[in-house]
């Protein structure tokens, strides 16, 4: 399996935060596009219970599509976890 799309979901598993830019341009005396404002807006994605299991299929065997929603609410609890983890030793 590609490496990134397991990186893309599992980060969509944990849930990001990420910049959104939204630039404005107008025309100047000379007739040129110039920047007028730049708005940096910070944005956050939370953890999307879909994605831990579509990343847990992809990357372990196939039973986890047998759990139920609380089991795999547990799973998304403990991953969590243990990437804190793994993430505060760095």
């Amino acid at each position: 399996m590609d490496e990134e799309i397991l990186k893309s979901l599992l980060m969509r598993a944990k849930g990001y935060t990420y910049n959104e830019v939204q630039e404005e341009f107008q025309k100047d005396e000379s007739g040129e596009m110039a920047l007028v404002r730049r708005k940096v807006t910070e944005k956050y994605c939370p953890p999307d219970s879909a994605a831990l299991k579509t990343y847990l299929e992809l990357n372990r065997d196939a039973s986890i599509v047998e759990m139920s929603d609380e089991e795999l609410e547990k799973e998304r609890q403990r991953l969590l976890e243990e990437l804190k983890n793994l993430e505060d030793k760095k």
